[in-house]
């Protein structure tokens, strides 16, 4: 058989039966090619069997039968360019439209009725955040501001040492050395793991509550705007449930005991 009988053999031959006998002569199977090329068995074997009507658009069968070709070693765009041809002579240029007849106007959902209904889910919402605004406004503690409040509570006034205007902004907490944390307001986690060093994370302004849990509070520098807060407990303790708000963190602690002051006197 000369070269030209062989080229009019493979001409003859669809682009799927071109792709399996490669694949036959590679010796791989089906999953294999499918493994190779990430494309579902059952494409690929209808790419084999030229069963188009089980294929996706012509768009996606192409590429299909690209990635088949270049994973069994035929060229890419002449298979391409075959199967071109034969998705385009199988499926028709155009579009059907599907009509409809018009429903029963005596059977068709009433607008008013559907209008009523939206309504009623208007009003159920508008009710709802009414109700939400009103129990916050209630929960919301009243707080007296200025020479009233200290006037009402003297003794509270002159035992609280104000907060200095640098310990008023975001709360940071900074590693020195590699640190465990663990950062929670209330059932929220807003940090956990591992904080490298010269690595910081700022409490968020929002939570109500934070508090902190670590193992190594000596390897953290908590700062309060621009001043840094006291040490929230003694070098490798675990310390937990430390509040992190800015008011709590500047109040002043008692010195750690360490072994050496601790310790009782030889006799």
């Amino acid at each position: 058989m000369d070269e030209s009988d062989l080229a009019h053999e493979e001409t003859a031959l669809t682009a799927g039966q071109r792709l399996r006998a490669a694949r036959e002569a590679a010796g791989m199977t089906l999953d294999e090619v499918a493994t190779t090329t990430r494309i579902p068995t059952r494409h690929l074997e209808s790419l084999e069997n030229s069963d188009f009507e089980r294929l996706p658009a012509p768009t996606y069968t192409i590429g299909f039968a690209k990635n088949y070709a270049q994973a069994v070693g035929l060229d890419r765009r002449e298979i391409a360019d075959q199967l071109r041809g034969e998705v385009g002579g199988l499926r028709p240029t155009t579009f059907q439209v599907d009509s409809f007849e018009p429903a029963d106007p005596a059977r068709a959902f009433p607008k008013w009725l559907l209008f009523a209904v939206l309504a009623g889910i208007v009003l159920v919402i508008a009710g709802f955040g009414w109700l939400r605004s009103r129990e916050y406004a209630e929960d919301a503690p009243v707080v007296a501001e200025g020479p009233a409040a200290n006037a009402a509570n003297p003794a509270q006034a002159a035992s609280a040492p104000p907060v200095p205007a640098a310990a008023q902004g975001p709360v940071v907490l900074t590693a020195n050395a590699e640190v465990w944390l663990q950062v929670k307001d209330g059932g929220t986690t807003l940090k956990e793991g591992i904080l490298q060093t010269g690595q910081s994370f700022e409490v968020p302004a929002t939570a109500a509550a934070p508090v902190l849990t670590t193992g190594k509070p000596e390897a953290l520098r908590i700062s309060v705007g621009t001043a840094d807060a006291p040490p929230v407990g003694p070098a490798a303790t675990t310390v937990s449930n430390v509040s992190l708000l800015a008011t709590d963190l500047m109040k002043a602690r008692p010195a750690a005991a360490t072994p050496e002051n601790s310790a009782s006197p030889a006799n």
